[in-house]
C-alpha cells in the first residue's frame, strides 16, 4: 500500500478528508501527520482517526531531525495541507516530484509569502475578481512556484464577501484535493 506523510499547521480539515478518503479506497493511506503547531486541530483529528501524529520545532525541521524520521517511512508522497512555514530543500531533494501543496487560490495569481488563508480571500474580494480556486503544485523552494498539477474554479459573485470565498474554496479543497492525490498516487 502507498505511503502519504502530511503536514498542516492548523484545523487540519483537509487532513482530516484525506485520511477519511483513502481509509475507505485503501490504494493508500496516510501513515504520519506532523505539525509545527502544538495547538494545531490537526493533531486530535490524526489521533482520532488512528494516525500517528508529531509536534516538532521549526528548529528540528531545519536541522534534519524530520527528514530522518521521514526516511524511516519512505513515503510516496508528501502532502502539504495548510502548512505554514518554507518547506525545507534538504526534504524537497530528498524526494523530487513527491512534495505537493495545495494553495487556495489560483496561481500564480495570490501566491507567495504571506498569502495564506483568508489573506487570499481578502485580496481576491478586494481586486473584485470573478473567478478563483485551489492550486495542487509541486513544491520547490520557492512558495507557490512549483509545477501545476491541477487547478479547480468556481465563480464569484459581486456581493462574495471574503468568508463567502474562503467557504468556496474549502468545498473545492474537500471535493478534489484527494481525488487528485489519488491521481498522482497511480
Amino acid at each position: 500500500m502507498r505511503k502519504i506523510v502530511v503536514f498542516a499547521s492548523g484545523s487540519g480539515t483537509n487532513a482530516e478528508n484525506i485520511i477519511k478518503y483513502f481509509n475507505e479506497k485503501r490504494t493508500a493511506s496516510v501513515v504520519l501527520v506532523l505539525t509545527n503547531n502544538p495547538l494545531a486541530k490537526v493533531i486530535g483529528k490524526a489521533q482520532k482517526l488512528g494516525v500517528e501524529s508529531l509536534v516538532f520545532a521549526k528548529s528540528e525541521l531545519i536541522e534534519g531531525k524530520i527528514l530522518r524520521k521521514i526516511n524511516e517511512i519512505q513515503p510516496d508522497l508528501i502532502v502539504l495541507a495548510g502548512f505554514l512555514l518554507q518547506f525545507p530543500e534538504s526534504i524537497i531533494r530528498a524526494y523530487p516530484n513527491k512534495v505537493i501543496n495545495i494553495h487556495p487560490a489560483l496561481l500564480p495569481n495570490y501566491g507567495g509569502k504571506g498569502m495564506y488563508g483568508m489573506n487570499v480571500h481578502k485580496a481576491v474580494v478586494e481586486n473584485k475578481e470573478k473567478e478563483t480556486g485551489i492550486t495542487v503544485h509541486m513544491v520547490n523552494e520557492h512558495y507557490d512556484e512549483g509545477a501545476i498539477i491541477a487547478q479547480k474554479k468556481v465563480v464569484l459573485l459581486g456581493t462574495d464577501t471574503p468568508e463567502v470565498v474562503a467557504e468556496k474554496v474549502h468545498d473545492l479543497e474537500q471535493r478534489f484535493f484527494p481525488e487528485i492525490i489519488a491521481n498522482l498516487l497511480k
